[in-house]
């Protein structure tokens, strides 16, 4: 098993690679490059199991949250903070500390950048109703593939990094506002 030696945010093979060391299966599909839901879902075809929509956020104290979610979720952004607990408003990280945190950039963001956060700063927060026992899709740091892996897999991976998530019921806008 190979330790990771530096600081530097993992590739997508390195990732790839720690998930084989753990014999943790995966179907990877690569792809053109996708930002958006919409983009990727004209893209997939066919791709079984749930895709996700990602999103990394902070409280007014600072707190970091990766909240993954069903890709057709609508997320009430104004009362997410009383659900997973946050202080205030939450508001949405920059690309810097993205990069610092999860070491992946605008567009791939995943709950499998997780791995990057060495220090436990990020809370992960699932959705319910992605964890439904259906394979699970997400980007492998990168937005040109994607990769199908069982949720109980998933959850694995989670928690061998040090984030267990938080799987919560996300609030749904009422009719008219926006995500």
């Amino acid at each position: 098993m190979s330790q990771i030696v530096s600081a530097a945010p993992l590739t997508p093979e390195q990732l790839c690679a720690h998930l084989n060391e753990r014999g943790i299966p995966y179907v990877r599909v690569d792809h053109e490059a996708v930002f958006t839901v919409a983009e990727s879902q004209a893209l997939r075809g066919t791709l079984p199991g749930l895709h996700s929509k990602n999103l990394f956020v902070k409280d007014k104290k600072g707190r970091l949250f990766l909240v993954s979610a069903r890709e057709n979720a609508r997320i009430d952004l104004k009362r997410l903070h009383e659900t997973i607990g946050a202080s205030g408003r939450l508001s949405f990280c920059s690309a810097e500390v993205l990069m610092d945190r999860l070491g992946v950039t605008p567009g791939s963001v995943t709950a499998l950048a997780v791995i990057n956060d060495r220090e436990g700063a990020v809370t992960m927060v699932l959705d319910r109703n992605l964890a439904t026992g259906e394979p699970v899709n997400f980007h492998p740091l990168i937005n040109t593939a994607t990769l199908r892996l069982a949720l109980d897999d998933l959850l694995a991976f989670l928690r061998e990094t040090g984030h267990d998530p938080m799987i919560v019921d996300l609030p749904v806008p009422a009719d008219g506002q926006n995500d």
